[in-house]
């Protein structure tokens, strides 16, 4: 019996994408090498496949193939792991059309914007090097990736090596910043780190402003679903450790105010942030897939804890903006915006002492 291999249609349009791309761009650099006698220490331009900030109004269509092209086997194998268990699992959870349209944003922006960075630093510093840096590689869909995984499961727990490393969805974001930041000042791999930091802000503001997601809580009077997510966990501040929430938060609170100011962004109403954290918990109870294909008992248990940990964590959330209201009229913020409506104090009752008295702690299950 042969071996068959499900992938939905996106992923796999994705995935031919790379090993194609790749394969060209490889082929076509060797011939280079091959007809100047140099060597691979440097890697001859191919601008028609890569993006070359100097050449690309001459290859316009670089903008979509340089996320899809890696110059080595060793990051052709990391982007297809990406490719092909992070698609499959944001396909199943989304849709062809819509993970279609979500890698669409995550290559093509960050390929868009980082073209005047690197012309703007080769004028500045004086160096004609920099014009012709070739951007190319997967780093803004990984990024992009791991924060779709911090919107749908949060409070996953992914294990590895037997259980020795363990870590939850949420701080893959931050990790992977840290990662790529420190190698581009390290190693001198400055593409993948701004690549990185692109891919992080473009995949968030599509994902929290301008993407529709079905509505699992039935409260939405539209067929189309709610657009963006207004949840107060999925606030920029929270892709960074609890410790950096705070100045991320003020940092972030500025910009939204002046991208609202100049009617760029719409500000969320009260009735769309409590329509987020109700989805927080809806998908929780929605059962979405784990990342890994986990069997038996061990599937159903952290299915449970995970649904533990969302209620917890939109418990809070709310249990923390009741208590917002008895005391001030809440400021815009990018992370957690304001409120349109005047506070008016809540009377304390049982069910916000109810609130008020959790105790589950996700970040010490």
């Amino acid at each position: 019996m042969s071996l068959r291999i499900n992938i939905p249609p996106a992923t796999r349009i994705c995935l031919v994408s790379l090993l194609t791309l790749s394969l060209l761009y490889n082929i076509a650099r060797w011939r280079q090498i091959d007809t100047t006698g140099g060597t691979p220490t440097t890697s001859p331009l191919v601008p028609y496949l890569t993006l070359v900030p100097s050449y690309f109004f001459y290859y316009p269509w670089t903008i979509v193939t340089a996320a899809f092209v890696e110059q080595n086997i060793f990051t052709v194998l990391l982007n297809a792991a990406t490719i092909f268990y992070g698609g499959k699992y944001l396909e199943r959870a989304w849709g062809s059309r819509e993970l279609s349209k979500f890698v669409a944003v995550v290559a093509v922006i960050p390929c868009v914007v980082i073209i005047p960075i690197y012309l703007a630093w080769g004028a500045l510093g004086g160096s004609s090097t920099r014009s012709l840096t070739q951007i190319c590689g997967g780093v803004s869909i990984q990024a992009s990736f791991l924060v779709a995984f911090k919107q749908l499961v949060p409070e996953h727990t992914v294990t590895i090596f037997k259980g020795l490393v363990k870590m939850r969805v949420k701080h893959f974001p931050a990790l992977f910043l840290l990662l790529n930041t420190m190698s581009g000042f390290i190693l001198g791999t400055d593409t993948a780190a701004i690549l990185a930091w692109l891919g992080i802000l473009v995949s968030w503001t599509y994902l929290r402003f301008y993407k529709r997601q079905p509505d699992l809580t039935g409260t939405s009077s539209a067929g189309t679903g709610i657009k963006g997510d207004a949840s107060e966990t999925f606030a920029f501040a929270c892709l960074f450790p609890d410790v950096m929430q705070p100045p991320i938060a003020f940092a972030a609170d500025q910009v939204y105010a002046v991208l609202v100011a100049v009617k760029i962004l719409t500000p969320f109403s009260d009735d769309d942030i409590a329509s987020g954290n109700e989805q927080v918990l809806a998908r929780g109870e929605a059962g979405l897939p784990t990342l890994l294909n986990a069997r038996g008992s061990a599937r159903g248990a952290s299915k449970r804890e995970e649904a533990e940990r969302r209620r917890a964590i939109a418990l809070k959330a709310l249990d923390r903006r009741l208590q917002n209201a008895t005391v001030s009229r809440p400021q815009p913020s990018l992370g957690e915006p304001s409120s349109q409506r005047p506070a008016t104090p809540t009377p304390a009752g049982p069910s916000q002492s109810m609130l008020g008295e959790t105790s589950y702690n996700p970040d010490h299950a």
